[in-house]
């Protein structure tokens, strides 16, 4: 197909259509011919597809080699990048950053690690759902911590919209992939100390074997560490070891050993790719068609590509705990309970640090359970580790070993630095040396919420679910939690009435547990609408509910209420991953119209608190330094 069909067709500009098709024909060469005998011959035709911007691992791969070998091969060759510094003056003035690129050039500007003691961290790389400036908090808190230590700091990153691509964060920054190939050309110049992987969230983490493998020291925790931690079977030993309890779960590796896993865990299950962040192509499903529907719609499963199926523990509630370990102690940062049911991704759930319905006894097993994992493993450095706790038992979902999208939440909450303790920790200062307490007293409750997109994508249902969908997050302190809450909705864009009309619709098995959050809106002056199975449930409980039209069924229906502002607040509850039409015109119709809603009953609970709280104004405003001021206070009094 020649360009200009290309063109005609995409309307892709022939400029780029035409290095498109540089790279393909330099592809094409590279696999039909014969390397060259004569070394300085070779070396040419490497550097000369280096220069192109083919990887290590596409060179192999084109070859049908190892991409070990392939970078073996290079290296006898000669063939490695040099490093040059960004001009911010565009010529204009002699100019020195630190910030450097990779080129195939002649002239390294790289000045390298200069004598003194040199750090890498690995950072997070491009912002996407799943993986956002949580985990650049870490690494700049971290990267000011070593600095701090008497280090030289490398950040290696490839987003320059990051803080910790900022210039006065590190002493050097790498503008380069996260790929095991750019971050050994970068330990080769800057001869570090070690690399620090446990910050960036799961793309460096997954580096942690390769470097390892190359001779690179990894600060912190062990890659063997991780590895255990990460893999299914080795990690599931290691709970039973400690007598953790876990939900039933296995592995598959084709279509019918999902089948027959399923059938072993129960439905419904928790269906996911293996070594995924942010619920990526993760689906509840309640029976064997949508599972077989799953691996047509979402994810495949190969030998090569396994899935992970868990036992879906409904009705449970979920916390997170995060931690840190200098390897014989660990101490506790923060246990928060997520406030949307289990189902929902952590990401996405708002959550209450201290809990607010899971008993001390319950808080006490996860932070046991916790210790137990950091020390068993042999955590240097952050750990989160959460869990769901349903008919009293707690039972253990995943341990990361490594920072979380709930560390920068935890650190402003306690005042407790934990990715700056981290990085101590990791070149080997102890927690006692760093005087860090076993438990940290808060007289407050903070709640952190997610903030969403959907405004943004207008054909994005509101239903939240194990995939992650938040991009943001924001957080509120109070006194109480029903303060806290409402202070949460009013930074993410969702204040909470005082007063008017809530309209509820939800699934047949919310049916009975949405009575008493009705009872209370209603005890509360708000008027209830609901649909006609809805409101017929309440109206027999003793609950006035005024019948509203579905959209199909004629008018004036739900979403002409909502629009002519006769509605303040929506509860919706549909059930599983495809809704039906109405729901969605619903829930599309009170985004438009900046009508606050819920998804999911025990955030309509929590509202209800809430509006209870802004009623009576109660509390006082603080500053964060205030509050934090208050917890130190308590804990002095109570160690006194």
């Amino acid at each position: 197909v020649s360009i200009d069909e290309i063109h005609h067709r995409s309307g892709i500009d022939p400029w780029f259509l035409a290095q498109l098709a540089e790279l393909v024909e330099a592809e094409v060469a590279w696999q039909s011919a014969s390397r060259p005998d004569d070394a300085v011959a070779a070396a040419a035709e490497l550097r000369s597809m280096k220069r192109l911007g083919f990887s290590d691992r596409q060179l192999a791969d084109l070859s049908g080699i190892k991409e070990a070998a392939m970078r073996g091969e290079r290296h006898r060759l000669g063939v490695r990048p040099v490093y040059k510094t960004v001009d911010t003056c565009a010529g204009e003035f002699p100019s020195s950053t630190p910030y450097l690129y990779s080129s195939y050039d002649e002239e390294n500007e790289a000045a390298g690690s200069e004598g003194r003691e040199t750090v890498i961290i690995l950072g997070s790389g491009p912002n996407r759902i799943g993986q956002g400036v949580e985990f650049d908090y870490c690494c700049v808190r971290a990267a000011l911590s070593f600095r701090e230590l008497g280090y030289r700091t490398v950040m290696v990153n490839s987003n320059p919209e990051t803080v910790s691509t900022d210039f006065d964060i590190s002493d050097a920054l790498y503008f380069e992939p996260l790929t095991l190939e750019d971050v050994l050309e970068i330990v080769q110049i800057e001869q570090p100390l070690g690399v620090v992987v446990q910050l960036g969230g799961q793309t460096p983490l997954r580096l942690a074997r390769g470097l390892e493998a190359a001779g690179v020291r990894i600060l912190g925790t062990s890659p063997e560490a991780i590895d255990v931690a990460e893999d299914r079977g080795r990690f599931e030993a290691v709970a039973r070891e400690l007598g953790v309890a876990q939900p039933p779960s296995g592995i598959a590796f084709s279509v019918e050993e999902a089948v027959a896993v399923a059938e072993r865990v129960g439905y419904p299950a928790l269906v996911r790719p293996s070594y995924v962040l942010g619920g990526r192509a993760m689906e509840i499903v309640y029976d064997e068609p949508s599972l077989r529907s799953y691996f047509v719609r979402a994810a495949r499963v190969t030998p090569e590509h396994p899935v992970l199926i868990d036992s879906f523990l409904e009705d449970a509630f979920e916390a997170d705990v995060d931690a840190i370990s200098d390897g014989t102690r660990c101490v506790i940062g923060g246990v928060m309970q997520h406030i949307e049911d289990a189902g929902i991704h952590s990401g996405d759930s708002a959550c209450v640090l201290p809990p607010y319905l899971i008993t001390e006894e319950q808080v006490e097993q996860m932070r046991a359970h916790t210790r137990a994992f950091a020390l068993k493993l042999g955590v240097v450095g952050l750990l989160n580790v959460q869990y769901a706790i349903r008919d009293g038992i707690v039972y253990v979902l995943e341990v990361n070993p490594r920072a979380s999208r709930t560390v920068p939440f935890v650190s402003k909450t306690t005042g407790v630095p934990l990715a700056s303790l981290a990085a101590a920790v990791a070149i080997g200062r102890t927690l006692d040396e760093l005087g860090l307490e076993d438990d940290v007293l808060q007289p407050y409750v903070a709640v952190k919420e997610a903030v969403f997109p959907f405004s943004k994508f207008q054909g994005v249902d509101l239903v939240l679910g194990p995939e992650m969908r938040s991009t943001g997050e924001v957080m509120g302190i109070a006194d109480s939690f029903g303060m806290a809450f409402a202070k949460a909705q009013i930074s993410a864009d969702g204040a909470l009435p005082l007063e008017g009309a809530v309209f509820i619709t939800v699934n047949q098995h919310d049916k009975n547990a949405v009575v008493p959050i009705a009872r209370r809106f209603h005890g509360l002056g708000f008027r209830i609408y609901g649909t006609d199975g809805t409101a017929r449930h309440l109206r027999a409980r003793g609950i006035p509910a005024e019948r509203v039209l579905k959209v199909h069924e004629g008018r004036p229906n739900a979403i002409d209420l909502i629009v002519s502002g006769k509605i303040q607040l929506l509860v919706n509850t549909p059930l599983g991953k495809l809704t039906q039409q109405d729901d969605y015109a619903i829930r599309r119709a009170a985004l438009q119209q900046r009508v606050p809603y819920t998804t999911t009953l025990s955030a309509a609970a929590a509202a209800c608190d809430a509006i209870i709280a802004l009623r009576s104004r109660a509390g006082e405003v603080r500053s964060l330094q205030e509050w934090h001021e208050l917890a130190r206070e308590m804990s002095a009094e109570w160690t006194g």
